[in-house]
């Protein structure tokens, strides 16, 4: 059985193409800056062959068209057909409160992603767009919705209720949800694994941190506080995302600049974050070397984002009454020793110590504590896209069992 994953980010889309039997990738690629200059897409293929091709990505529809040719490909493409997926999965943001798990994608499910449009207008539409382009290209292959919000359903309600009139939950699901729950639950996994104990017996805080970026709190195995709340807007400053601001800034930028709510929606979502502090860019590798060349607001741009990581990470040590260990994975948190630096520095009250020559280390598991370290800094490489799979397989077999027809 071969499983599609599409995985799309605000500015990126990750896939795998991955073959269930053994669980190997036949192909990894990426599409990275899209809606960005100098987009480019990069795809390897199990026997080391790669991709790399610069090309214009202005969205996320054009960005899967060249997914297909890629995979399609006759020199580094591994099937001759799209007929060959016996299935995709689909990494979808906003569930609400009508998912807790993951689900196959009937005409149903579509109607709720969309009705989640306004609380992740960054995802769920691209989401959408995937599963249109999917379905077009490929009739008749199973496709299942693997949540983000899904992992965080285990909050209790006094983490993930706000304290406005209580109606407003009840009329409109108005709550913290939490995102990429798929990725802070495969590296929790992982985390309890490299610490040799069992996940029900570790407290992780895991960080997130790519162009969207989130914290959770994991205790036993389950989220029992996240950064992100009712959208992905809520938490850290993130690449185009301002973050937890005081609510009473929107109705005077509103009064003043006699802006509408889908404009400041608008500008809050995707004009703010590091790129409105720095007026440069929202790729922080952009930020690091402007900030190198002694650019003041790129350098500022950097230090908000890494004392907000900061902040949670002193914040979930009081929830989880101590952590065993911090986790950093994602693009930035996985390869970007400069920032995971920044964040680390001053948190040595909390026993967190790390090894410069470790912390150099990029894209894979390492734990790059000092041997002296009470709390344990791990950099682990999410795997969103198996655990999608996973998911992907064992809900169409389930239906295949019910007389769904698929080969596997």
């Amino acid at each position: 059985m071969k499983v599609l994953v599409i995985n799309a980010g605000s500015s990126s889309l990750k896939y795998q193409l991955i073959d269930m039997t053994n669980e190997s990738a036949l192909a990894v690629g990426l599409c990275e800056r899209i809606g960005i200059d100098n987009s480019i897409i990069t795809q390897k293929k199990f026997d080391g062959k790669k991709l790399e091709k610069q090309t214009d990505l202005p969205d996320h529809k054009v960005a899967l068209e060249e997914v297909v040719k890629a995979l399609t490909d006759a020199e580094f493409g591994v099937i001759s057909d799209m007929s060959e997926i016996n299935a995709v999965g689909h990494r979808v943001v906003h569930g609400g409160e009508k998912f807790t798990s993951s689900a196959v994608i009937t005409e149903d499910v579509k109607q709720a992603i969309k009705d989640c449009f306004d609380m992740a207008p960054l995802h769920n539409p691209p989401n959408m767009m995937g599963i249109a382009a999917c379905e077009e290209i490929m009739p008749g292959t199973p496709m299942v919705a693997v949540f983000d919000t899904a992992f965080h359903q285990t909050m209790p309600d006094y983490a993930y209720m706000y304290a406005l009139p209580y109606e407003f939950y009840e009329k409109y699901s108005i709550r913290k949800y939490g995102f990429h729950g798929t990725s802070h639950k495969y590296v929790a996994m992982r985390a309890a694994a490299m610490l040799g104990k069992p996940q029900e017996e570790v407290k992780v805080i895991t960080c997130h941190l790519g162009n969207g970026s989130s914290i959770t709190a994991v205790k036993g195995g389950k989220s029992v506080e996240t950064s992100m709340g009712y959208t992905p807007l809520e938490g850290l400053a993130m690449g185009t995302r301002c973050g937890s601001i005081d609510p009473a800034v929107v109705p005077t930028i509103m009064d003043k600049e006699g802006m509408t709510t889908r404009e400041i929606d608008n500008m809050m979502n995707k004009k703010s974050g590091v790129l409105g502090v720095s007026g440069l860019s929202n790729d922080f590798r952009d930020l690091d070397e402007a900030a190198s060349k002694g650019n003041r607001r790129a350098e500022l741009a950097l230090e908000i984002f890494a004392y907000k990581v900061k902040k949670f990470i002193g914040e979930y040590s009081a929830v989880l009454n101590g952590a065993d260990a911090i986790v950093f994975t994602a693009g930035i948190g996985e390869n970007s020793a400069s920032i995971r630096k920044r964040i680390l520095t001053g948190l040595e009250g909390l026993g967190i110590s790390i090894d410069d020559e470790k912390n150099k280390i990029r894209g894979q598991e390492i734990d790059i504590s000092t041997p002296d370290a009470s709390v344990r800094v791990l950099v682990i490489p999410t795997n969103e896209e198996l655990a999608i799979a996973r998911e992907t397989k064992e809900l169409v077999c389930v239906d295949e069992k019910l007389g769904a027809s698929i080969s596997v």
